[in-house]
C-alpha cells in the first residue's frame, strides 16, 4: 500500500509538472486577431489586436496578410503600412517601439469594397497570427506577369517562378480562373476581338495557394480605326456659341468629338446638362450629323459643375445602369468619365462607386473603351489622383485610358514642360500601380489641355499645343483632347472666354492640330 501511495504521488507530481509546462508553452506566444467593426457596403473597417503572450517584451512587431483579388486597403492608422500587390505589411509605429510582456495593442484600416470577410495568410513576425509557426509548404508569390503577345482572340502572359514547392499556377481574371498551367507562361484564348483584359497569377500546391504579385493588362488585336477618339476635343452645346460640328470637321479633318456633359436629373437619371434629353434633343441631332460626316463621339459624364451621376446613383450597379442608358442610346465605342469636382474626385466612396460601375460596363459591353479624366499637379497625380489609379488596379476596373488635365494647376510660363512633367508623373504612377513598362503605361495615358488662356491665365498657344501633340504622339499616348472646340477661335478683346481662346490664332487651329494626332 505504501508503494502504491508513493507511485500515485509521483504520478500526480509528474502531471502537475506536465500541466505547468504545457500551460506555459501555450501562453508563451504572440497573436494578432482580426475583427471587423464596420461594413457599409462600399467599404469596411478592419482591426487587428496584437497580444504579446510571451514573458518578454517584443522589440517591434510586423503583421502581414493578403487581401483577396478586388479588395484594397485605402487608409490605415496606428501602424506603418506598406503594400506589394495584394500583400500588405503593418509594422509598429515609431512612437511604440516595444510591446511589453502580456500587453496588447491594436491598429486599424479602412478597405474597399464592402462585404469583406477576413484577410488571408496572416503572419505576426513571420509566424502564424494564431500563434506557433506558419505552414512552410505553401509556395511564394510568383513574379509580376507581363503580356508577351496578343492576337485577335488570345493574350499570352509570362511571369517569374515562385519560391517553394509549386504544383502549378492559376491565371485569374478578377476572381475567375482563366487558365491552370505547370509552367511560367500561359495563353488565354476564346477572347473577343479588340477587348481588354487584366490578369493576375497565383502559385499553388497541395498545401495552399500563394498571393498574387501585381497584374498585367492586354488588348486583343483587330481594333478598327477610329477606336474611341484618340484625338477628340470637347464640344459643348450648353453655352459658348457652339459651332456646327460638320463645319469644324470639314475645316480641320477631325473625326471625333468628346461631347460634354452628361449629368444627373432627378436622381440617377442621365441627361445632357441635367436638362436636355439623351435621345431626340439637340445633342442627339449633332451626334447624328457627326456620324453622317464619317465621325463619332465620346460622351463625357461629369465635368466641374452641375449635378453628377456618381454621387446621385447609390450603388455601382445603379451608376452602371445610368451609363448603360447612354451607351445603348448611341451604340457607343467609348465613354469618358470626367472626375473633377470634390463631390466625386475627393470623395473616396464615390471614386470606388465609379470604378466598380465601369468594371460592370466593361463586362456588359465587350470592346468598349473606358476613359477617366481628372486633374493633376505639375509633377503628376495628386493624392486623390494616385488613389484613383491604385483603386482601379485593386478593384480590377479595367480602365483603358487615364487622362490628366494639365491646366489650372499653377503651370506658370512653360506649359509644354509642365505638361510633360505631369504626364511623366502619371506614367510613373501607372507603372507602380499596374507593374507596366514605360511603353504600356504611355499606351494607357491621355492629355486633356485647355487651349489658349486657362482660368488661371496659363498660356497654351497653338505652337505649344503642337509641341504637346508631338510629344504625346511620339510616345504612343492613347488620347489627346482639349477644352474646347467652342473656344477654338480668336478673341477680339482677349481674356478668358467661353467662346474664344484669348490668344492669337485662326479659327479651329487647335482642333486641326489635334486632328493630326
Amino acid at each position: 500500500m505504501r508503494f502504491i501511495r508513493l507511485c500515485v504521488a509521483a504520478l500526480i507530481a509528474a502531471a502537475a509538472v506536465l500541466v505547468a509546462t504545457t500551460g506555459s508553452a501555450f501562453a508563451a506566444s504572440a497573436t494578432a486577431t482580426f475583427t471587423k467593426p464596420q461594413d457599409w457596403g462600399s467599404g469596411f473597417e478592419g482591426k487587428y489586436t496584437v497580444t504579446n503572450g510571451t514573458t518578454t517584451a517584443l522589440n517591434g512587431w510586423s503583421v502581414a496578410f493578403d487581401l483577396p483579388s478586388g479588395f484594397a486597403v485605402t487608409t490605415a492608422w496606428d501602424a506603418v503600412m506598406t503594400r506589394s500587390g495584394q500583400h500588405y505589411t503593418f509594422t509598429n509605429p515609431s512612437w511604440a517601439p516595444t510591446l511589453a510582456a502580456g500587453a496588447s495593442t491594436s491598429f486599424g484600416f479602412n478597405g474597399s469594397p464592402g462585404n469583406f470577410s477576413a484577410p488571408l495568410n496572416c503572419t505576426l513576425n513571420g509566424a502564424s497570427c494564431s500563434g506557433g509557426t506558419t505552414n512552410p509548404g505553401a509556395p511564394g508569390a510568383p513574379g509580376t506577369p507581363s503580356v508577351t503577345g496578343t492576337t485577335g482572340s488570345a493574350i499570352s502572359l509570362s511571369w517569374a517562378a515562385s519560391t517553394g514547392t509549386v504544383t502549378g499556377y492559376r491565371v485569374y481574371e478578377g476572381s475567375t480562373v482563366r487558365a491552370t498551367v505547370t509552367g511560367t507562361s500561359a495563353t488565354i484564348g476564346s477572347l473577343g476581338t479588340c477587348t481588354t483584359h487584366t490578369y493576375s497569377v497565383k502559385a499553388y500546391n497541395s498545401v495552399g495557394e500563394s498571393a498574387a504579385n501585381g497584374s498585367a493588362t492586354g488588348t486583343t488585336t483587330g481594333c478598327t480605326t477610329p477606336t474611341g477618339g484618340k484625338g477628340a476635343p470637347y464640344l459643348y452645346l450648353g453655352w459658348g456659341n457652339p459651332p456646327s460640328p460638320t463645319t469644324v470637321m470639314n475645316a480641320t479633318g477631325v473625326k471625333w468629338f468628346t461631347m460634354a456633359f452628361v449629368l444627373a436629373s432627378g436622381g440617377c437619371n442621365p441627361m445632357w446638362d441635367s436638362q436636355r434629353p439623351i435621345s431626340g434633343g439637340a445633342d442627339a441631332t449633332a451626334i447624328a450629323q457627326i456620324r453622317a460626316a464619317g465621325g463619332d463621339i465620346v460622351p463625357s459624364f461629369g465635368g466641374w459643375s452641375g449635378n453628377k451621376l456618381g454621387p446621385n446613383c447609390s450603388t455601382p450597379q445603379a451608376l452602371a445602369g445610368a451609363y448603360q442608358q447612354v451607351i445603348s442610346a448611341y451604340n457607343l465605342k467609348a465613354i469618358d468619365i470626367d472626375i473633377e469636382n470634390s463631390d466625386e474626385f475627393e470623395n473616396e466612396a464615390v471614386q470606388d462607386r465609379i470604378l466598380n460601375a465601369l468594371k460592370i460596363v466593361k463586362q456588359n459591353n465587350p470592346g468598349i473603351k473606358t476613359i477617366v479624366t481628372f486633374g493633376t499637379s505639375t509633377t503628376g497625380p495628386t493624392y486623390y489622383g494616385t488613389r484613383l489609379i491604385n483603386q482601379a488596379a485593386a478593384l480590377g476596373a479595367n480602365i483603358d485610358v487615364f487622362t490628366i488635365m494639365p491646366f489650372d494647376f499653377g503651370g506658370g510660363a512653360n506649359m509644354y514642360q509642365n505638361t510633360v512633367n505631369a504626364s511623366e508623373g502619371l506614367k510613373n504612377a501607372l507603372k507602380t500601380a499596374f507593374g507596366w513598362s514605360d511603353a504600356t503605361a504611355y499606351a494607357h495615358m491621355g492629355i486633356s489641355g485647355m487651349n489658349g488662356l486657362s482660368d488661371q491665365q496659363e498660356v497654351t498657344t497653338a505652337a505649344i499645343w503642337t509641341q504637346i501633340r508631338d510629344w504625346a504622339k511620339a510616345r504612343g499616348l492613347a488620347r489627346l483632347a482639349f477644352w474646347s472646340v467652342n473656344r477654338d477661335r480668336p478673341c477680339p478683346g482677349g481674356g478668358v472666354n467661353e467662346s474664344c481662346s484669348g490668344v492669337a490664332q485662326s479659327d479651329w487651329q487647335f482642333t486641326s492640330i489635334t486632328a493630326g494626332f
